[in-house]
């Protein structure tokens, strides 16, 4: 059973998920926040959350550059090698879709990390945020690209990719 906690952000409302193994959730929730609230569980969890919580204040706040809480994300083998590698890239930098497929030794497979990319379940904390395509434009967000716009301004990522390049939408250390 999973634990549910709802956190206010500069750009919306977060609903953070966790167990006692660690996050396995960070979903935007627009409009009504009621009904993303979810069950209670046990100490553990709470206190994923509650480190989630401090730690995404302080990201905000300009405090944190590099999270620690630990995440527990569910998805295939290669999802997660994907998002093991996206926590290498540092706050304030960014990544091609094709810079991630090199690394993981896939010429070609850019489209397959791009899959894998938007099915992140923890972006921000597992910074997905920080990929974009080859030419500079942003490529795709699960939460909307507004939001990757700001995260990446945020981080001062600004001169390094054309936020304001129109790129197309594309299907949007962990626990184990």
């Amino acid at each position: 059973m999973s634990t549910v906690r709802i956190v206010e952000s500069p750009i919306g409302h977060i609903r953070l998920e966790a167990t006692s193994h660690g996050l396995t959730g960070l979903r935007f929730v627009d409009g009504d926040v009621s009904a993303a609230v979810g069950h209670s569980g046990d100490d553990a969890a709470r206190s994923v959350l509650d480190q989630a919580e401090r730690e995404l204040r302080a990201y905000f706040a300009g405090e944190l550059k590099r999270f620690t809480v630990a995440v527990a994300p569910e998805g295939t083998e290669f999802q997660r090698r994907v998002w093991i590698l996206l926590q290498t890239i540092g706050f304030g930098e960014t990544r091609s879709y094709i810079d991630l497929a090199r690394s993981l030794d896939l010429p070609g497979g850019s489209r397959a990390v791009g899959g894998a990319n938007g099915a992140n379940p923890i972006p921000i904390i597992i910074p997905c945020h920080r990929v974009v395509a080859a030419d500079g434009t942003l490529g795709g967000f699960s939460a909307g690209l507004d939001r990757k716009r700001w995260l990446l301004r945020h981080e001062g990522a600004g001169g390094e990719v054309s936020l304001f390049a129109a790129g197309a939408e594309t299907a949007s250390t962990i626990v184990r």
